[in-house]
């Protein structure tokens, strides 16, 4: 038998607002979390000799950070647009999530890879030194903000079905149709109305009709 309880937390979880939020979160984390150290180690080098380097995340994941706001934007879409909108933000949201996830990954599965190209490019070298070095805690952090991400995606698929149409109170009345609206709701013609049918709509005559 299911929880209604456990329903209605779901249900909560999947609107629009808590998916945004957890969304902008998890970018919002990445984003600081790039601003920071990421590897430190040490480099055996003629050059550089046994000096110590330190590489911030910009340095040993490029792109993160567009990728970070890539995410951000695509989040606001599905949750602003109406159901094409919303096909097209969940696909860049989930290339943008899967993007970020293995740009933090690489970092944390092999630092000292990526801190080699870092301290060559430092001292005016190509290709890469040989290094040992270690993650910080702040690809960990990034990644925290990359499964928070994740999170709000499937939140996303799974309520995006019971969201409601965006709102078009912006929207002239009888817009769509090409039409507006006279003083008793009735249809009027426009302009273009009356150049299709051949009339010049600036002839106006004296009784004050076209």
């Amino acid at each position: 038998m299911t929880d209604p309880r456990r329903t209605s937390r779901t249900t909560r979880l999947t609107r629009k607002a808590p998916v945004a939020l957890l969304a902008l979160a998890g970018a919002g984390t990445v984003l600081l979390a790039g601003l920071r150290p990421w590897v430190s180690g040490t480099v055996g080098d003629a050059v550089l000799g046994g000096s110590r380097v330190t590489a911030g995340g910009s340095e040993v994941a490029p792109g993160l950070s567009a990728v970070a706001l890539a995410v951000a934007a695509a989040a606001v879409a599905v949750v602003a647009t109406g159901r094409v909108g919303r096909l097209v933000g969940l696909v860049l949201w989930a290339g943008c999530v899967a993007g970020a996830g293995v740009l933090v990954v690489r970092v944390l599965a092999d630092p000292s890879a990526v801190l080699g190209p870092v301290a060559a490019s430092r001292v005016g070298r190509t290709g890469t030194v040989p290094a040992t070095a270690g993650p910080t805690a702040w690809p960990w952090v990034a990644l925290a903000g990359v499964v928070l991400a994740a999170v709000a995606l499937v939140l996303a698929v799974v309520g995006r079905r019971s969201w409601p149409a965006p709102a078009r109170r912006y929207e002239a009345p009888g817009a769509a149709d090409g039409h507006t609206a006279g003083s008793r709701g009735e249809r009027v013609g426009t302009a273009w109305d009356d150049l299709s049918a051949g009339r010049d709509p600036t002839d106006v005559g004296e009784d004050g009709r076209t």
